[in-house]
């Protein structure tokens, strides 16, 4: 039995043994009765993630923003959602991706919340469903609609955007009279200036987001000029490169392994945040890299004993925020899938997005919605507004950007030479490109 009718009966037989002890119940015992069969009846619409959803049932208890949406639909449209949730002890040796790509294969929930890889992929096998009917769609940021676009259908749409930004320690940077980096030469003078004057290592990194510096050089004239569109079909049909791009991200990583300002055996090793973030806290490393969020979160960098920045990351068209775009899906074989797409329709609303976006302090997806930010976040908000930044997944591109790059920047830290990392982009065009042959045939 589903775990809402559980929590029913539950409360059922609260209710029912509090009105016997007191000797007056039977009429109250009988509502209690026909609600619990009305909540039994409701239509079930199942949602796999990775949360758990809040429990409702306790009074005063705080849920989160995207529970509060969630309970917004089902007041609305009468029927319940169901979270299916991913546990990593449940599937053992499978990643969250692994799990979605199967579930959504075998049309086992109806909607789902997906990573920007497993949106390309399952897009591309029309595993989902277009939203670009719904109403909320009508709303989106040219960024989301771009990012989560596959063979013409927008396929998904998240609740936030993630910007990445370079978090700066602006009192080292006002002691050594060190302007804010804007181009990948001024971001390289800093980092010597900073050794120079005894901080070792000036560069905090792990092994998941030193793809951004690619990114912001790879691709800051591709999204900030007028013909994206174009460009993304020649490397879509292999007129152009991704390692043409990608080059000169890589060899930027590589000076500053080179010159020592990245330690790149003990970035190899350090998780996000727990690996660089206490030096960084501590005063001692000048730069690090993270998500919007982290500045908000007190367990991360929310609460820091100096002036925290976070800025965009260096480029030559200046500061470069990267935006990671996640979404929420439709099977387009799921059991109830007019009504999940309702459910959508109305979590994504401007008016359900207003209250998630406030209550996180996040960049929403609705152009229709500003939330005031923290002061820190402020320079990296402000190249957001602008329409400056560049996209670290983007589904319409046939090559999956994010985690391949994440992957192939690893490469570079265990040792790899940048021409050997080129050459692993161009086997992954090569073998893009044979499957559009497949296709086609």
């Amino acid at each position: 039995m589903r775990t809402l009718m559980k929590r029913s009966l539950s409360l059922a037989l609260a209710w029912s043994m509090l009105f016997l002890l007191s000797g007056c119940g039977t009429a109250r015992e009988q509502n209690d009765n026909l609600a619990d069969n009305e909540e039994q009846d409701r239509l079930v619409i199942d949602l796999f993630g990775p949360m758990e959803k809040s429990k409702p049932d306790l009074k005063n208890a705080a849920r989160s923003a995207f529970d509060q949406t969630i309970a917004m639909a089902e007041e609305r449209l009468g029927l319940t959602v169901e979270y299916r949730t991913y546990t990593a002890e449940n599937y053992r040796e499978k990643t969250y991706d692994d799990v979605s790509l199967d579930r959504v294969r075998n049309h086992m929930d109806d909607l789902y919340l997906l990573n920007p890889d497993t949106i390309q992929i399952l897009g591309s096998e029309g595993e989902l469903a277009d939203l670009s009917g719904l109403a909320c769609a009508k709303n989106l940021r040219d960024v989301v609609r771009t990012a989560n676009t596959v063979d013409g259908k927008l396929v998904a749409i998240p609740q936030e955007v993630a910007a990445y930004g370079l978090f700066i320690n602006k009192d080292l940077f006002d002691k050594y009279k060190l302007k804010l980096p804007e181009t990948p030469e001024e971001f390289m003078e800093c980092c010597r200036v900073f050794q120079e004057n005894g901080i070792e290592t000036p560069v905090g990194a792990n092994r998941w987001w030193l793809e951004n510096f690619v990114f912001a050089q790879a691709y800051a004239e591709l999204y900030n000029g007028d013909d994206t569109e174009a460009r993304i079909e020649a490397l879509n049909n292999g007129t152009a490169k991704y390692s043409d791009y990608m080059r000169p991200g890589f060899e930027f990583l590589q000076e500053l392994i080179d010159r020592g300002y990245i330690d790149a055996e003990t970035a190899y090793t350090y998780e996000a945040i727990e690996g660089e973030g206490p030096d960084f806290l501590a005063g001692k490393t000048p730069i690090v890299m993270a998500y919007w969020t982290a500045a908000n979160a007190e367990t991360a960098y929310g609460k820091p004993d100096f002036n925290l920045q976070v800025i965009g990351f260096p480029s030559e068209l200046g500061q470069m925020p990267v935006l990671s775009i996640t979404g929420y899906a439709v099977s387009a074989e799921a059991e109830h899938l007019e009504e999940a797409l309702e459910v959508l329709d109305v979590v994504l609303s401007d008016e359900a997005l207003r209250l998630y976006s406030e209550h996180n302090q996040v960049i929403s997806p609705s152009k229709n919605v500003e939330v005031d930010c923290v002061d820190a976040l402020k320079p990296l908000n402000d190249r957001v507004n602008e329409g400056v930044y560049v996209l670290g997944s983007n589904a319409g591109m046939k090559v999956e950007q994010w985690g391949n790059t994440c992957l192939i920047v690893r490469e570079l830290l265990g040792g790899a030479s940048v021409d050997e990392c080129m050459a692993m982009f161009d086997k992954l065009q090569e073998e893009s490109l044979e499957e559009q042959r497949e296709g086609g045939s």
